[in-house]
């Protein structure tokens, strides 16, 4: 194999942030989707509720049923708008990793 030249092992270390992005990006979506679970869980159980409480701080205050759920729905949208985005992020790293990839064997096959 013969020795790289400076474009090839720039394109390298390019390929080696795509993929710290990637693993950051996936840690940083799977924290979304852990929350989104914990909100779709509280949602069911205000349903369920009688008396509704919601945490401000180091307090549990009693609150209205509505103005919960609707709390609520509001933060799962925000989330699954995140996460989206995310994907999205994650999607146009992997694009450009495959070009990367793609120049960096083109060039080591001349």
């Amino acid at each position: 194999m013969a020795d790289l030249t400076k474009e090839q092992e720039d394109k390298i270390a390019q390929l080696q942030m795509f993929e710290q992005n990637l693993q950051g990006s996936l840690v940083q979506k799977q924290n979304l989707q852990a929350q989104l679970m914990e909100i779709e869980s509280a949602l069911n159980e205000v349903g369920n509720a009688e008396t509704p409480y919601k945490i401000i701080g180091n307090i549990m205050v009693r609150t209205d049923k509505d103005s919960l759920k609707k709390d609520l729905e509001q933060k799962k949208e925000v989330i699954e708008l995140r996460i989206k985005s995310l994907e999205k992020q994650e999607q146009n790293i992997k694009d450009k990793a495959k070009k990367t990839q793609t120049e960096v064997l083109e060039g080591m096959n001349k």
